[in-house]
């Protein structure tokens, strides 16, 4: 029988072998390596090829978001457990936002990470049922930001939030709708604070993200 090949990463070396005692009680998964830190974490990833990380967010060196963020810039496609003593709904809905595929509370009984282990080697995500709800809850919120935002920029406004994702200044913006340099520097500022970005990149990225740069 192929078994589920699995890589540790937590800076704790008790919790390594702990989980590791743990998922070696079953007959499909194996643990084939340890990590004690980030970039010893993508090293190991590298040797190892393991079917899934399991994934401490608080590491040294790189910490486990940043270690994901790493993994999708190169292409690895190993599937990933956030194993967490983190029961924010922010972290999770960051987790998820950057594309993991598994969020497991440390606290959590053994069976509900061995389901987690073979739910997502089967292709599949898994979240604690007590956390899912408080992610739906907070991608919703989102959503709706983004609407709202959307629906208070006015026809002008997605205009130069257009030309801002061309890559325009605010001299070329105001050349091109024929207004002046001052008004665009208003508009600018509007826009910024209706879809809640700081810069210009931001507000580029939203307007991608929106579907923005082909409304005209």
């Amino acid at each position: 029988m192929e078994k589920i090949k699995i890589l540790i990463a937590d800076d704790h070396s008790m919790v390594r072998e702990g989980l590791k005692q743990l998922i070696e009680l079953e007959d499909d998964i194996e643990v084939i390596g340890q990590a004690g830190n980030g970039l010893e974490a993508i090293e190991k990833i590298k040797e190892c090829d393991p079917d899934i990380l399991l994934l401490d967010i608080n590491m040294p060196t790189m910490n486990g978001l940043e270690v994901i963020e790493h993994l999708n810039e190169n292409n690895i496609l190993t599937k990933t457990i956030l194993l967490t003593i983190h029961n924010e709904v922010e972290y999770l809905y960051k987790a998820f936002e950057i594309g993991i595929q598994g969020y497991v509370l440390k606290d959590s009984e053994s069976d509900v990470l061995i389901k987690a282990i073979r739910t997502i080697y089967n292709g599949e995500s898994y979240i604690q049922p007590n956390m899912a709800s408080l992610l739906f809850k907070r991608m919703n919120n989102a959503k709706e930001e983004k609407e709202v935002g959307l629906n208070k920029l006015t026809k002008r406004e997605i205009e130069v939030l257009k030309l801002i994702t061309e890559g325009m200044l605010n001299k070329e913006i105001a050349h091109n709708l024929c207004i002046s340099e001052k008004t665009v520097k208003n508009h600018v500022s509007n826009i910024f604070k209706k879809i809640n970005v700081s810069d210009r990149t931001q507000a580029a990225v939203y307007a991608i993200k929106n579907n923005l740069v082909d409304i005209f």
